[in-house]
């Protein structure tokens, strides 16, 4: 076997890189999505035993909507590209380039084993740039591919070593081999086909056996004319020890999936469900469409289901003659191959191996898959195609008259296949690229016209993705996805009525109830979401809602493993007031998936509304146990410490409220919560930093201006605050708490009793019953001097607050001052310095109790991120419902602190003293 040459090397290395350089400016597009964005187990808080408990897309294998592909050495790869670059597209992309440069290295040196120098390398050069890699090295999921690739060849080299120099059986090649085949096992399921092509190998090529020798072989033992050769009980026992390994992988692979295979509908493979001879017709002649693709790569797609190729039902079908064709070249290859000894039989053969067994899995021949055609599984039966391109390279070649075309072809080749590579990339960039670029090739795949509406759904932009949308219900008229997809588009239009209609439709294609039937198995887990859909539209309508909650009971009693239908009915029960059953479908929801954090969050959320603090603390808990930068676990688990009144949890709030900002830096609500703490624990300078902080994210933010001006007001800071109360009420004119501060202060700090006088009477416009601005204007009728006005004003005051004990104290107070005044022969425009001081401090109760109590909220009554609410799982094709008690928790104010409620009664204490002592100075007058 030649070594592979350093030359050899840079050249793959550099062609790799000129036809792939443009990949690594592509996004995330089509499965991507799916394995990349929304899979939890490449986050660094997923234990990394989930890997191999779970699918390739993140869904546990045990359940049912599994797709049970078992790849959990290339989502480790996948995990590792988070590590260090979390979702950074190029870095993926990066990876996948360079495994396949590493793969046509390989490669070139397994062409060394049966081409010479010249041909291996023009097959090496070839699989390089042939545009059918794209989706696998381009796509970041092909990334499955490249690394099954990179272990199956070199299962198949370490197995060629496995034959000593004296033809003795070396078995440490064959260990390596066994533990090899296992990894691109674990990478995709295609790697096991490794075996098949081992012993292709052993039989045709190392032992040189012919077909015709061994059916001899075999005629003469069963005549007894004599036993077996040495040479081939060998190779029987090496190929014994692999089968062994194979059917002990497959064993274990059964046992991964449970036994169950994949649940596909006629519309991902519309052949797997026809009846017979259409299946096996249509399954034949997707071989030649396959060979076609390796022939002829110019139109490429990256979605071949649904009506991309249509059914052949009938046996005049011209079609037919491709597949015969097809089966007739491969017949005459196989013939050739197996019957003649010669170097040229041992390269087709190999050839046909490595094009066939490992394209047996994705051939819909002896078990269904999930796609019609995908182009990425050819990334391994292409080395077969390049060895037979390179090997008739090599025989022309070697015509003294045809050398000079023959390298003139492959020029040609090489040049065109990756000028179409390099192009091929660019459809890539992103989804609706992609998408556009397939409807060019196929216009009868509703898939594509969906897949492009949802592109445009991404860009907000419902109204051309509609037309999309549209058009794939008029392809495939019986789609229930599009006719979802129609819905949920309408809705994002605010067009209910429209999107209600679709949804009906959408609905009246789901299968009958049929009793005794299980629906798992003719239903798409995805298509069940209509019920979901539907539900959360009508939900919006109070009168509607018991009908919504049966559209979830029928979802859930079709699937009961049907988690997201256990969670939308968890938010509706909740809305209804239905607590106890809201908490019991949560439970639910948790017995299928423990591991979800958005769910112990929801939990959470019900033992807020069932005033159970301590359960919701402990679920969020939960949340955050499982998911650390789980932002509403952080900021609401937060705000119930800050809530509980206990200093000892604030400072576990305050670390979990800075984490939320680092997750949310412009988040408002944020700061302003870090704000609050401060507050209460005193720390005015903190305090101030984190309101102007939120202030300046959010222009006019209410609760930050007001506490701010509170907070400067208690610092005796009367001169700073009155410019954060103007800019408040300059947002929000009538703001009764602001103007009963700003008020305050202008009459008792800065002698402003006009002004005063302007708040409490902008306060009694917008509410004439409000008693303490009536209060407080009375206050500023006794300042003026104006006694008999104060006396009505404050006898108005009692009338609407009998209860108010300080009213009925203030005005006996008037009541006596004025017939002091009146015996004395004073007139009562006139008053003393003591009712100065009485009118003062008599207004300084209201704003100091009700701003430190009432109003220094979290911003429930202000801002919506303040209000707690779901976090639905999301799920393709599922609308998002509305946040959990969205309605309720608005009006939600943060409860007074053991602390604060002290300093209030001081400071109430201290008021009814100083009264006192003014009435004793008003009898002693």
């Amino acid at each position: 076997m030649a070594v592979v040459s350093w030359k050899e090397i840079l050249l793959l290395t550099g062609l790799v890189v000129g036809c792939y350089w443009n990949s690594l400016s592509c996004g995330f597009v089509f499965d991507d999505v799916s394995a990349i964005l929304d899979n939890k187990d490449l986050r660094p808080a997923t234990p990394l035993c989930n890997l191999f408990l779970n699918d390739f897309w993140g869904t546990p294998m045990a359940e049912e909507r599994s797709h049970k592909s078992y790849r959990p050495l290339t989502v480790l790869t996948f995990r590792l590209n988070y590590l260090f670059s979390e979702l950074s597209a190029a870095s993926y992309h990066l990876l996948n380039v360079v495994l396949h440069a590493i793969v046509c290295v390989l490669f070139l040196r397994v062409c060394r084993l049966f081409l010479d120098n010249t041909s291996s390398l023009v097959a090496a050069l070839l699989f390089a740039v042939h545009p059918i890699h794209t989706e696998a090295v381009t796509g970041v999921v092909g990334r499955a591919e490249l690394l099954s690739s990179i272990f199956l060849l070199a299962a198949f080299l370490a197995y060629t070593k496995s034959t000593g120099a004296d033809h003795s059986i070396v078995w440490t090649p064959i260990a390596l081999t066994v533990v090899l085949v296992a990894a691109a096992t674990l990478c995709k399921e295609q790697g096991i086909t490794v075996v098949g092509i081992c012993c292709v190998h052993e039989v045709f090529v190392a032992q040189g056996f012919t077909l015709p020798m061994l059916l001899d072989t075999l005629r003469h033992v069963l005549q007894g004319k004599g036993g077996f050769p040495y040479a081939l009980l060998q190779t029987l026992l090496k190929l014994i020890v692999l089968v062994i390994s194979t059917l002990l992988l497959v064993i274990i692979r059964v046992q991964v999936i449970q036994s169950q295979l994949p649940v596909f509908t006629r519309f991902d493979n519309p052949a797997a469900v026809s009846s017979t001879p259409t299946r096996q017709m249509t399954f034949n002649y997707l071989l030649p469409v396959n060979a076609w693709l390796l022939l002829n790569p110019s139109e490429l797609c990256c979605d071949w289901t649904m009506g991309t190729i249509p059914l052949v039902e009938s046996l005049l079908d011209l079609r037919n003659l491709a597949t015969l064709a097809f089966y007739s070249v491969l017949g005459l290859l196989s013939y050739h191959s197996l019957r003649y000894k010669n170097s040229s039989a041992k390269t087709v053969i190999m050839a046909l191996s490595l094009i066939v067994l490992p394209f047996i899995p994705a051939s819909n021949l002896f078990f269904p898959v999930g796609f019609v055609v995908a182009e990425r599984v050819l990334y391994v039966p292409s080395m077969g195609f390049c060895v037979l391109v390179a090997h008739g390279f090599r025989i022309v070649s070697h015509r003294g008259r045809l050398q000079k075309i023959s390298w003139l072809v492959i020029g040609v080749l090489l040049t065109t296949h990756a000028v179409k590579t390099f192009c091929r990339n660019l459809d890539w960039h992103s989804e609706y690229t992609l998408f556009t670029s397939a409807l060019k090739v196929n216009k009868n795949n509703a898939k594509l016209w969906n897949n492009v509406g949802h592109a445009l759904e991404n860009q907000n932009n419902y109204a051309k993705a509609l037309q999309y949308f549209l058009q794939a219900t008029r392809v495939q008229p019986d789609d229930i996805g599009a006719h979802m997809n129609v819905g949920r588009t309408y809705k994002n239009l605010n067009k209910s009525r429209e999107a209600e209609e679709a949804y009906l439709v959408a609905k009246s294609l789901m299968p009958q109830v049929i009793p005794g039937k299980k629906y798992a198995t003719r239903v798409a887990p995805n298509h069940l979401n209509v019920y979901i859909n539907l539900a959360n539209l009508i939900r919006a309508n109070e009168s509607r809602l018991e009908e919504a909650d049966q559209l979830y009971r029928q979802a859930i009693s079709m699937r009961p493993d049907f988690k997201q239908a256990y969670i939308s009915r968890g938010e509706l029960l909740l809305k209804m007031n239905k607590l106890t059953e809201a908490r019991d479908a949560y439970l639910r929801a948790l017995e299928l998936d423990r591991s979800n954090a958005d769910l112990w969050y929801n939990l959470a959320i019900v033992n807020i509304e069932m005033k159970d603090p301590s359960g919701a603390l402990k679920n969020f808990n939960h949340a955050l146990e499982l998911n650390p930068r789980h932002k509403l676990a952080l900021f609401n688990s937060a705000l119930l410490m800050q809530e509980s009144g206990e200093p000892k949890l604030w400072p576990e709030a305050n670390r979990r409220f800075l984490a939320y900002v680092e997750e949310e830096p412009d988040d408002a609500n944020g700061y302003f919560n870090l704000g609050m703490l401060a507050m209460d624990a005193n720390e005015n300078v903190a305090a101030e930093r984190w309101m102007r902080k939120a202030i300046s994210l959010q222009e006019g933010f209410r609760s930050a201006l007001f506490n701010l001006a509170l907070l400067y007001s208690q610092s005796r800071r009367e001169r700073d605050a009155l410019p954060v109360l103007d800019e408040l009420l300059r947002h929000h004119p009538e703001h009764v708490k602001g103007l009963i501060l700003k008020g305050d202060i202008l009459m008792n700090h800065q002698k402003d009793t006009r002004g005063a006088k302007a708040c409490f009477q902008r306060i009694l416009r917008a509410d004439p019953t409000n008693v303490q601005g009536k209060h407080n204007l009375c206050v500023v009728y006794f300042e003026e001097h104006d006694l008999p006005r104060a006396e009505r004003c404050l006898e108005e005051t009692l009338a609407l607050a009998p209860q108010e004990e300080y009213v009925r104290r203030h005005l006996s107070i008037v009541r006596g001052k004025m017939a002091a005044m009146s015996a004395a022969g004073q007139p009562l425009a006139s008053v003393g310095a003591a009712g100065e001081e009485t009118v003062e401090r008599a207004s300084e109760e209201g704003p100091e109790e009700e701003g430190r109590g009432a109003v220094m909220v979290t911003g429930g009554a202000e801002e919506e991120k303040n209000v707690r609410k779901s976090s639905a799982e999301r799920q393709e094709g599922v609308d998002q419902s509305e946040p959990l008690g969205g309605g309720r928790a608005e009006g939600r104010t943060r409860g007074k602190s053991t602390k604060q409620m002290k300093d209030i009664e001081q400071k109430r204490a201290a008021a009814l003293r100083r009264l006192e002592e003014i009435e004793r100075l008003l009898s002693s007058d």
